[in-house]
Parts: structure tokens; sequence; C-alpha cells
């Protein structure tokens, strides 16, 4: 059975179950209120924002895969879109919680804007609370956009939730800002191939040089 992503904003129905979202999610269900759609959001409680290092920007990348393939790598939490001569465009995301992470090789299956959210049936199990279905919207916690991986319910979606970039609360569904998850639909394609990599040191990641 294949795990789908989880996200840690929910609607108004979440209220009557918030104490169990300790072990369903790392944010406040309803922090999205308030806070910006798009960039990479304001000091968290701690005083913190989105690591400088996981802002968009070019860096030098090492590898074989042809520009325009999306490389996920899941240990350091930034995705990787492979540029000619070299170079990548680098984003932060959020991955899989432990027990969620996982890896192989997708393609990009379909796009959408705005989409429309129907946690599937083992979500609803782990959190009955969940609503049904969320219209797309501001509200949504699949953000902007969403590129649907193949043979999967994982995606690659924005967040109204920018203080879960870095980290690894999700089930399984890679996480970016909504201006990152933009940028990132613009340049790709439906049948773009995508590598995610496992979940370890990237000392220990045979075949590619990540560095900047």
């Amino acid at each position: 059975m294949k795990k789908s992503c989880h996200f840690g904003i929910l609607a108004a129905a979440a209220l009557v179950a918030a104490t169990a979202l300790t072990t369903e999610a790392s944010a406040n269900p309803f922090g999205w209120f308030g806070q910006p759609l798009f960039g990479y959001g304001p000091p968290t409680d701690n005083g913190n924002q989105v690591r400088a290092d996981l802002h968009r920007r070019v860096v030098d990348l090492r590898t074989n895969e042809a520009p325009g393939t999306i490389i996920i790598d899941t240990a350091n939490t930034y995705l990787y879109l492979v540029l000619p001569g070299g170079q990548a465009m680098r984003y932060g995301i959020g991955v899989g919680r432990e027990g969620f992470i996982w890896s192989g090789v997708k393609t990009i299956e379909r796009k959408a804007e705005w989409p429309d959210w129907t946690p599937p049936p083992e979500m609803i199990a782990r959190s009955p609370y969940l609503p049904r279905f969320t219209a797309g919207g501001e509200g949504n916690p699949l953000g902007a956009r969403a590129m649907y991986l193949s043979g999967s319910m994982y995606r690659i979606h924005g967040t109204n939730a920018p203080w879960t970039i870095g980290s690894k609360a999700s089930s399984g569904c890679i996480r970016m800002v909504n201006e990152d998850v933009i940028d990132l639909y613009n340049r790709v394609k439906v049948g773009t191939k995508v590598v995610v990599l496992p979940g370890t040191e990237r000392s220990a990641t045979a075949g590619f040089g990540l560095f900047n």
C-alpha cells in the first residue's frame, strides 16, 4: 500500500481533534491564517526564518542526469532542477518524516494550478477528523501548484506553511514555498524525470556530486 503525503494545514474541522496533531504534523494546523502566501515567510516562534541555503538559487552540480531532470536530495532537503553547463536551480523543500521516506525514479504525470485536495483513505484512517475534500485556493494545503508523480500518490506541491521547508514532517510528498513551486512548475513539463535519492547523508550518495 503506497503512503500519501500529509499536510500540516488542516481545515476548521480539525479543531475538535487538535490534541491529536502531534502524531500527524509538526506545524500548527491553523498556522497559515495571516501568513504570506508567497516568499519564505516571517520569523517563526523561535525567531528563525527559512534558512538562507533553502532559498532558490543557481548552484554548481555534477551529475550524469540530463538537463531538465529533477533530483530530490531527501537527506539535505534540496530539490535540484538540472541545467546545462554543470549547473542546477536549487530549491529548499520539506520531505517525508521517519517511516515515510522513500526513493526511486518517477515522472511528472500531471500538473495542476491551485489544485483541489482529497485526502486518500490511508490518511483518513490515521486522522479521521480531516476534511474529505478541500477546494483549491489560498487555504488549500497543496498550495499554488502541484506536480503529480507517476505510479504513486506523491506530489511535488506548494505549501502555505513556509516554516516547514527544511523539515522532515510530511508523509512522503515534497513541499515547496508557493513562489518556488510556481517557478519549478513553469520550467518543467509532463513527462519530466524525477530522481528521488535515499534519505542518507550526502557523502554516501553514489553517482552525484552536489555542492554549493
